[in-house]
């Protein structure tokens, strides 16, 4: 059917803001690359709005010159990996115990959980529970309390309820045990909803400082956000010591890299993992379960 003349106004404007919003929304982002790309000095100038005035890629050699960089690149890459593939097991697995109508305490557990998602003990406790169980300095401080997230518990056993129960009725009824049941129907049709718990965890791991701030504080155990934190306070904030081999790279340099430069450097390696690892679960999300069952 041919459009009014009307309804071709309402759809230009309305492409017009959402590209309004679109670039409202991926301009700072763009400009911190910029600025990770334009020589130090130079930037302090001001004026950089679509590209670099003068190319330069000594941020990011500043940044990688060092070993501490690598070395928290690698611990926040290993912690984001054991923590989101643990998590979506260990939650899909409690998910679906929780779905299960036989199951006599699901409604006291669903209650605990949603409890432990509104009462925190708060920070001390939490500090001395993890003292007492060896976790203090320790890699596990990362990946251990994060085995089972509750809200994502409650969005996976949401998403399992929607599944038409003759599934598990059929399975049921050839002899499949409930793992089975779990790991060959239940799992395959869940991965939309896995996906998006797994990206969830992914980012919300990959961006956390400060429990390496409190809980691991050891240079080996380092994170990159911690380590892009200790560049923003040193910017932001006087009497702040600068981390080592910011203020090496300004010596060497006769002050070719600034504490705003490196934080945009920063920011972008930071930032980039994630982008790369988003269009590989965006696919799941769209995912429709068509033609699984006929009642």
């Amino acid at each position: 059917m041919r459009k009014s003349f009307g309804d071709k106004i309402i759809d230009v404007i309305i492409a017009f803001f959402m590209f309004l919003i679109v670039i409202v929304m991926l301009y700072p982002l763009w400009n911190t690359l910029i600025v990770s790309f334009n020589e130090a000095r130079d930037s302090i100038k001001g004026g950089l709005y679509l590209w670099p005035r003068k190319w330069s890629l000594f941020n990011y050699q500043s940044i990688f010159k060092t070993d501490k960089i690598f070395k928290a690149f690698l611990v926040s890459v290993s912690r984001t990996v054991l923590t989101t593939v643990l998590n979506v097991f260990f939650s899909g697995l409690l998910a679906y115990v929780l779905s299960r109508k036989e199951f006599v305490f699901r409604r006291f557990l669903t209650v605990f959980m949603v409890m432990t998602m509104y009462i925190n003990a708060g920070l001390i406790p939490q500090y001395f529970l993890y003292r007492n169980l060896g976790l203090i300095n320790s890699f596990w401080v990362y990946i251990l309390p994060s085995l089972v997230g509750a809200f994502n518990v409650i969005v996976i056993r949401t998403y399992i309820n929607s599944l038409p129960p003759s599934l598990v009725e059929s399975a049921k009824i050839d002899g499949a045990s409930e793992m089975r049941i779990y790991f060959n129907i239940i799992f395959p049709l869940c991965l939309p909803v896995l996906a998006t718990v797994a990206l969830w965890v992914a980012v919300g791991s990959w961006n956390s400082w400060f429990d390496s701030f409190i809980f691991a504080p050891k240079q080996e155990l380092s994170t990159l956000q911690y380590e892009m934190m200790k560049i923003i306070s040193s910017s932001m904030q006087t009497g702040v010591r600068q981390p080592d081999y910011l203020a090496e790279a300004s010596q060497q340099s006769r002050n070719m890299v600034t504490p705003n430069s490196l934080r945009a450097a920063m920011t972008m390696v930071a930032t980039v993992p994630i982008l790369i690892v988003y269009p590989f679960l965006q696919k799941y999300f769209v995912t429709v379960n068509i033609g699984s069952v006929k009642e």
